[in-house]
């Protein structure tokens, strides 16, 4: 899969018709200038007890951008965003894309390693932050690389920090002229799998695969210009964007919330009359708790989305009991394979996550890349106009996640197994990727073995996801130890979580004698699920 274009522009984006007339192709940024104009008075996003109209949300954009551009950041360089949720954190987005840059949001979550080694990777020209992250990365900024020329704060600037309200003092409220030429194939933002060893991975979208993806997405899950969308994750997470985008492109109004609070989601929904929602599993199930207990209004909801990781048969029933408009179940990767299961087909599918998108199609293959027939569990692949361009500055990724079929055409490998019914529906089997998903993050148990092996007494270590009634899933270690080991689990429990990432952290660490493994040396990790996480 061929690497995307960095920093490309071109003179002109528009279509010659056959009348003779110019047929725009307008990208984000230009979608959301326009709603500035004609959208003026209408609420764009809500945090606290601030509310931004569509005016002045693109005007801050725009002046975010413009103070960019004249401090040396170009369309297409990177730009690392380090914050945490909150106004500052949506104007650093949505100003960046303004600007033609590429926005670099990185989990809070991942250790000082990980993150270090992510704003390297990206080779970012411009840093933000909020203040409680400006006093984390203050000492690690001598680690960043050689490209990075600004270093910006929605805190109180100091010598290592600008304030954005220095920046963005006396700057235009306009798009600036730059981002109207620019290439549909340009990046736009970079996401990162959380990880503390190896070459960190992130996932590439451009403005035409992410405008693309907020059309389609937005008609599938009905989005519509009077939409107000709670936001509860993490901004950097990509289930946030595809709510953000598809609320922004149809001209509605993002809601706000710094951090989830089940009691502070149901009262927000009947207070701001909350039509969307995109959360995790366990995220609904703590909602529906908390109606269960107290009660509450969300009559308004329309449509939510849950993804991240599948939804169990009895919480898809409690939800659909709690919330009129039941629930859309969203399967996708970051990297764009897409199926959506309706509230309207949910019956009797309980355990299916739908069918693609208008548009993405589908296909199940064997271990040696065969097609197999319905009801055939093999390996999901995927191709559609929202898969992303490529992994950035990883062909070995691109490589790996890439399938060929006969007629040459090319399809995104999602290292899931699953298969597909009679009808069209798609049934998640098991993770093909050795991944857990806990509170909607990706750990990679890789990552977490790879710092167990450097204990002096560890032999041999496996890490499996367990359920976990707070977070969906747990990172859970089987460890062997060496011949005449004295270190008590414990010990080497806490060994381990003082040298991970905060998400990364185990719940529970376990001695036992010996790992099963297939022939060729693999370990069962499924039969370790099987006897200790199911």
């Amino acid at each position: 899969m061929p690497r995307p274009p960095v920093g490309v522009f071109v003179s002109t984006r528009k279509v010659k018709a056959v009348t003779g007339f110019e047929a725009p192709v307008p990208l984000l940024p230009e979608i959301l200038a326009l709603h500035g104009r004609w959208r003026a008075p209408r609420p764009a996003v809500i945090c606290g007890d601030t509310t931004l109209d569509w005016r002045a949300f693109t005007a801050a954009n725009h002046r975010f951008a413009h103070g960019l551009l004249a401090r040396g950041v170009a369309p297409g360089d990177r730009v690392g965003v380090v914050m945490c949720n909150g106004l500052p954190m949506v104007q650093a987005l949505f100003g960046t894309l303004a600007a033609g840059a590429v926005s670099v949001p990185i989990n809070l979550s991942v250790s000082d390693a990980a993150l270090v080694a992510m704003l390297v990777d990206a080779g970012i020209s411009a840093l933000v932050v909020s203040p409680d992250q400006q006093v984390r990365l203050t000492p690690l900024l001598a680690q960043l690389p050689d490209t990075l020329q600004l270093t910006l704060t929605s805190g109180a600037g100091d010598k290592h920090w600008t304030a954005l309200e220095a920046l963005c003092a006396g700057q235009a409220e306009t798009l600036p002229d730059a981002v109207r030429t620019l290439c549909p194939d340009s990046p736009l933002n970079i996401i990162y799998s959380s990880g503390t060893t190896g070459l960190p991975k992130g996932i590439l979208h451009s403005h035409r695969t992410r405008r693309d993806w907020a059309y389609d997405l937005a008609i599938a899950l009905r989005y519509h210009g009077a939409t107000r969308t709670l936001l509860t994750i993490g901004l950097y997470s990509n289930i946030s964007w595809v709510a953000m985008l598809c609320t922004v492109l149809a001209g509605g109004t993002l809601v706000l919330h710094e951090r989830f609070d089940p009691a502070a989601f149901v009262a927000t929904a009947a207070r701001e009359r909350i039509t969307h929602t995109a959360m995790v599993p366990i995220q609904f199930q703590r909602v529906v708790e908390q109606l269960q207990a107290e009660g509450g209004d969300v009559s308004s909801l329309q449509a939510m989305m849950s993804c991240g990781s599948p939804l169990r048969e009895g919480l898809k029933r409690d939800i659909f009991a709690y919330f009129p408009c039941g629930i859309i179940e969203l399967y996708g990767l970051t990297e764009g394979i897409i199926t959506t299961l309706e509230p309207e087909d949910a019956e009797g599918r309980w355990a299916s996550v739908g069918r693609p998108l208008i548009g993405t199609d589908l296909r199940i293959l064997d271990e040696d890349s065969r097609e197999l027939p319905h009801g055939v569990a093999g390996e999901i692949v995927s191709r559609g106009r929202i898969s992303m361009p490529g992994y950035w500055r990883r062909d070995d990724a691109n490589a790996e996640a890439e399938y060929i079929d006969a007629a040459g055409l090319q399809w995104l490998r999602s290292g899931d197994i699953g298969y597909v019914d009679e009808e069209g529906f798609l049934y998640i089997v098991d993770r093909k990727k050795d991944m857990i998903l806990s509170g909607g993050q990706n750990v990679y148990p890789q990552d977490i073995e790879a710092v167990l092996v450097q204990h002096a007494q560890v032999s041999d270590v496996a890490v499996i996801g367990i359920p976990s009634a707070r977070w969906g899933e747990s990172p859970l270690a089987l460890v062997v130890t060496t011949a005449g080991a004295t270190t008590a689990e414990g010990e080497l429990l806490a060994w381990a979580n003082a040298r991970l990432g905060k998400q990364q952290r185990l719940a529970e660490l376990k001695f036992v004698d010996d790992l099963p493994r297939n022939p060729n040396g693999k370990i069962l990790k499924r039969e370790l699920r099987m006897q200790f996480g199911e």
